[in-house]
């Protein structure tokens, strides 16, 4: 199975286009275009995630103006997009078709292919101590916005999942973690592309 953008170049960098935050304030957020061909047989349903696998460990170090993160900082996960139950016979997601624009507080029934199912991002726990109107429920794609004090160019991995079951047995609110969880026996194949980010000058 292999997956490809029109959007961004394997290893390359994202545009703004397609990004949460810009420099000087919000980014396009629209989703890039994915394509795949060669499923696996018997695939029955894809998942899609998209994950930065840069994140800082460290919350208190983001967003100053006093120092930079450095790139030795031990790093986590970040979830921007879980999407589940992507029908066997769909092989493209166009651009900017699940998510076109920035929705503060999410969005709360996002685009997708028909029958897909879209998930809680982590911007829904990021957010959730804010009080400027961007707390909420982020369900679906939203885009990078690495700390523009960091000093490492984050990877944002588009993975792609083909699995045995139609559906999985998730409940609305479902997190990648969920989905994981729900797709073990039942991965096929998996194929990945990633795209790199920075807002740091």
């Amino acid at each position: 199975m292999r997956i490809r953008s029109d959007s961004f170049e394997h290893r390359g960098p994202l545009a703004a286009e397609f990004a949460l935050g810009a420099p000087g304030g919000f980014g396009g957020n629209r989703n890039p275009h994915l394509a795949w061909e060669d499923a696996p047989a018997g695939t029955r349903s894809f998942a899609l995630m998209c994950i930065d696998t840069d994140a800082p460990t460290d919350p208190a170090t983001v967003g100053r103006a006093d120092m930079d993160i450095p790139v030795d900082q031990p790093r986590t996960d970040f979830v921007h997009w879980v999407m589940v139950d992507i029908p066997a016979d769909v092989r493209e997601i166009a651009a900017g078709s699940c998510s076109d624009g920035v929705s503060k507080g999410g969005k709360q029934s996002p685009h997708g292919p028909d029958g897909a199912r879209q998930g809680l991002n982590d911007y829904t726990g990021w957010f959730a101590g804010d009080d400027s109107g961007m707390k909420g429920e982020y369900y679906g794609y939203d885009g990078p916005y690495p700390p523009a004090n960091d000093l490492r160019t984050h990877r944002y991995f588009f993975r792609l999942f083909a699995l045995g079951t139609d559906r999985l047995p998730l409940d609305a609110g479902f997190t990648a973690g969920d989905a994981f969880q729900a797709m073990h026996g039942h991965v096929l194949g998996e194929t990945a592309i990633y795209g790199t980010y920075s807002l740091h000058e």
